[in-house]
């Protein structure tokens, strides 16, 4: 397996470690996955920091119940890594129950030898 293809298969596992902490509520788990300076959009066009996003799980005001994440492509583009996927489910956001189609766009860069987190997007779909 050459380097690109070994990366593409380490995105991946990272990013179903991530999903699956995220239904858990191991945070830790999550947000040891980000990049300091993680940027994330949420599909109602918020966006946090990693510490802004970490404090708001930590306190419920996000809640994930559910998620599918079909992924379609990883590119990688040397110390880069784009995932281009959906992000459907189920969530409760500042109490309210929502249901989630998007799709998505995670961008994974390396950060002191490791592959971090560092901007995730998702568009709703209609």
């Amino acid at each position: 397996m050459n380097s690109t293809m070994e990366t593409e298969t380490l995105i991946r596992a990272l990013e179903e470690k991530r999903y699956a902490a995220l239904v858990l509520g191991d945070f830790d788990s999550v947000f040891d996955l980000a990049h300091p300076h993680l940027s994330y959009t949420h599909s109602n066009g918020l966006v946090d920091t990693r510490d802004s996003y970490r404090q708001k799980c930590r306190e419920g005001h996000y809640v994930y119940h559910r998620i599918e994440r079909p992924i379609h492509a990883v590119r990688v583009l040397g110390e880069t890594a784009l995932v281009f996927a959906e992000m459907n489910g189920e969530i409760t956001s500042g109490g309210v129950r929502k249901t989630l189609r998007n799709n998505t766009l995670a961008v994974w860069c390396l950060h002191n030898g490791e592959w971090r987190l560092i901007a995730y997007q998702p568009t709703p779909v209609k």
